[in-house]
This record gives structure tokens, sequence and C-alpha cells, in this order.
């Protein structure tokens, strides 16, 4: 029996930089591509003197992200440290900023484009009892997938000037927390402009923000919706100016067309009509950015407890630890299969090959196939559609689309998907007419169960039940249908 790839890790800790004078470390496209680096930073810079950290594109298109900064930049003065395009594009990240700049004099920090997709990132005593600090959040969690931000005594006892520029705008739901922020600080600004301008609304709760806080100027501008704040201390210094309050229909309808379209990657949803011949359009990543696994014998994976009921026996088999990333990687795949389904939706989670047949025969009988996208050619690029086949004749039929979910063996998500029209097209180089790749693209005819703030009706126009929505089958995702007679 082939033993499954489980996900693989890359683990430095970087050395104690500490007592050091003027001077710059420079981390540039560290930890690129990696899968599962674990990086940490302990006591890095404590007690330096004008020294500057510049983190450039580190980590970008990572998976699955583990990086811990305990400590860092403590006890220093001066100097500035800048995160830019810091883990963008990385797939699950799990950052942690504990003690960051606690007790620093007049360092500055500035956060630009920090992070892309699903984001769990804890700031944890982050600045506290600091002295004319300067840090900047610019793009900060911008266009992500779910990023989930905890704040908790940030900047507590200090003074200085916190500045959240777009920060989470347009990014898919996502929740920030911010306990104790600023509490207790003296003077300073802390400004937050268009934040948390979600194109699918998150949640934000402020709890004890600013409390107890003696001349600190905090100012709102531009603020999303579904935000909570209990407790919030001191409001003679608070201001809050255009705080937006937009329902989803009325988001609906403003962000559509040519305004939202650089929201979405171009190219990941489309209209049927662009499936044409000679046709020249965008083609998103397509690619595979998972890490490499095998599926699990049924022998195995049916004697495997798959529930979050049995979480403790499953991380044990996995050698997963309270709180670590693997627990975090195995409780979301389980709570995203034990999901109730949709109105109409059948779904099943497949470890094995077995049950992957299994379920995709039990709905939509015995004679069926499986077709995918035959490479990533063309990804991120303009492609040309060449020869066009609908499958069953272009006839609107059912299909079972399955999607990989991250697990430390290989497991599909599946599930039902009616009023489809399936089609394989060959796709052409728009310059030289060759032939590089043959995609498969699912046609959604009934969006009428859809959010108003899908990303395809802010990409599109239009909303719910109005439009068909199309896209590629990525990599390694299938779709099944029943074959032609």
């Amino acid at each position: 029996m082939e033993t499954p790839t489980l996900l693989s890790t890359s683990t430095r800790t970087l050395p104690i930089m500490a007592r050091v004078l003027n001077g710059v470390d420079s981390f540039k496209n560290y930890s690129d591509g990696d899968n599962l680096p674990v990086d940490s930073f302990r006591r890095y810079g404590r007690t330096s003197i004008d020294h500057n950290e510049k983190f450039s594109t580190y980590g970008s298109e990572g998976n699955v992200v583990d990086q811990s900064f305990n400590t860092y930049g403590a006890q220093s003065r001066g100097g500035a440290s800048e995160f830019k395009q810091y883990n963008e594009q990385v797939n699950v990240p799990n950052l942690r900023f504990s003690s960051y700049s606690d007790d620093g004099n007049v360092k500055a920090q500035s956060f630009s484009s920090y992070t892309g997709t699903q984001t769990p990132s804890d700031f944890t005593n982050y600045g506290e009892n600091s002295n004319g600090a300067n840090d900047t959040f610019k793009s900060y969690g911008f266009n992500g997938n779910v990023p989930e931000n905890n704040f908790k005594n940030y900047g507590a006892k200090g003074d200085g000037f916190e500045t959240f520029i777009s920060y989470r705008e347009k990014s898919n739901v996502g929740d920030d927390s911010f306990q104790s922020y600023a509490k207790r600080s003296t003077q300073g600004n802390v400004n937050f402009n268009n934040y948390g301008k979600s194109f699918n609304e998150g949640s934000d709760t402020f709890s004890g923000y600013g409390e107890g806080a003696d001349g600190q100027k905090i100012g709102f501008t531009g603020y999303g919706v579904n935000n909570t704040f209990k407790d919030y201390a001191n409001k003679k210094t608070v201001s809050f100016s255009e705080y937006s309050n937009i329902s989803s229909t009325a988001t609906t309808n403003k962000l559509s067309g040519n305004l939202v379209n650089k929201w979405i990657e171009p190219g990941k949803f489309f209209r049927e009509s662009e499936l044409k011949k000679g046709n020249v359009m965008p083609m998103p990543d397509i690619r595979d950015k998972m890490p490499q696994r095998s599926f699990l014998p049924r022998s195995i994976t049916s004697k495997l407890p798959f529930s979050t009921t049995k979480i403790t026996l499953l991380k044990e088999a996995f050698h997963a630890a309270d709180n670590s990333t693997m627990e975090k990687i195995i409780m979301d795949a389980l709570n995203e299969c034990e999901r109730a389904p949709s109105p109409g939706e059948t779904k099943r989670c497949v470890g094995s090959a077995e049950d992957l047949i299994d379920f995709a025969t039990s709905v939509l009988g015995q004679n069926v196939l499986a077709s995918t996208t035959e490479n990533v050619n063309g990804s991120k690029k303009d492609i040309m559609i060449g020869s066009i086949k609908g499958i069953n004749g272009g006839k609107v039929t059912k299909s079972v689309s399955c999607h990989q979910s991250l697990f430390p063996y290989l497991l599909y998500y599946c599930h039902s998907v009616p009023k489809v029209r399936v089609y394989e097209a060959d796709i052409l180089d728009p310059n030289s007419k060759a032939k590089i790749n043959h995609g498969v693209a699912i046609c959604h005819l009934d969006t009428s169960s859809w959010s108003p703030t899908h990303g395809a009706f802010l990409a599109l126009g239009s909303g719910p039940g109005r439009i068909e929505v199309c896209h590629w089958i990525f990599e390694n995702d299938m779709t099944w249908t029943t074959a032609d007679e």
C-alpha cells in the first residue's frame, strides 16, 4: 500500500539579534512558495538602536504558513520595520505577533499589502508601553478570503500614531477583533480609513477600545458594516465619518460592471456567450496550490474517525498539537464537511477513490464521465478559445463537482450541481494560434440561490437568478456528468 504524502514542513528559527546599533536586515523573497514553512523570530532586534528591518515579498505564494514574532524589537529605539507584500497570495497563513515592539521608543512599523487569503493573524501586546510609535497598516488583508485578525492590548499604555488605510477592503467576509486596543494610551492618533469595505459583509468587534485613554484621537472614515462597539470609552475623542450601512442589495447595485472587475481575478467568472471559437479572454490562475497528497484506501478511511466530535482521536492520529496549524486544518475541513447542505444540494466529503466513484454514481447513475482541465498552460494570461464541444450535446444536465479540501490525506468536497451545461474547449495561444491546453468549463444556469454579493455578480454585474455564470475546472478538481450515449 502506498503511504500518503502528508504535509511537509520547512522549519527555521531566526537568530537572536539583540543590542544592534544601526544597520539594516533585509528579508527579500524569503520562504517564497514553500509548503508549510514554519519561521520563528524570537527576540529579534531586541534593544536595538536605529536598526531597520525589511520584509519584502516574504513568504509569498506559500502554503499553510506558520510564522511567529515573539518579543520582536522589544525595547528598541528608533529605526523602522517594513512588511511589504508579506505573505501575499498565501494559503491558510497562521501569523502571531506576541509582545512585538513592547516598550519601543519612536519605532515605525509599516504593513503594506500584508496577506491575501484566509488570514488568521494575532497581534498580542503589540507595541505595549511604546513611545512615539508610528505604525501603518496599508491594504492589510486586501482582497482576502475570510481574513481573521485579532488585536489584543495593541498599543496599550502607548503614545503613538496608528493608521489603518483600506484595511480588509474588498475582502470576502472576514472577522476582526480589537480587544483593549489603545487602552490607557496617551496622545497620538488612530485613524481607520476605508476600513472593512467588504463586498461580502464580515463582522468586527471593538471591546474596550480606547478605554481610559487620555488625549488619544481616534477617527473612523468610510467604515464598513456589521460592527460592534462594546464599552467604547472616552467618546469625546472618537469621530465616525461616513460610517457605511449598505444593504446587500444596494451593494450589488453599486458594485457592478467595470468598477468591481479589479476586485475579482480576471477570467475567474465569465458568461456562456464568451465560449465562442476565436474569442480571446483572460484565464485565471487555475494551478493547484494544495500540497501533494494521496487518497487512502477505503479499508483505512472507514476506520479513521471523521467528525468534530472525534477531534481528539484525529489529532492523535496525525500528531496535531493543541492550537497548532494542523489542528486548524483538520477542524476547518471537518466543519465544512459537516455544514448543512444548501437547498437542493447533495454533498459528501470523500477520502478514497472508492468513495469518490460511489458518490458520483449514486447521484448520476452508473454511466458517468469525469472531466478536468488538461494542464495549467494559459494560467494568468490571455487565451483564445478553439474548438468547443458541449458534453451531452450541450444539453442542460446535472453534474457532480469535486474540489480539494486541505487535510492530511487527499480529501475532496463533492456536491451535486443541477441545471448546468458543461463544455470542453481547446485553448490556444492568441498569438501563434497553437493549442496549449484542453479546458473544461461549467456554466451554472440557475443562480437564484446565490448570494447577491457573490464574486460572480461583482465581476459580471447583475444578480441572483438573472444571469448564468461560467468558470473553468481548476487543476486536479473535476466535474462528473453522465457519459454521452
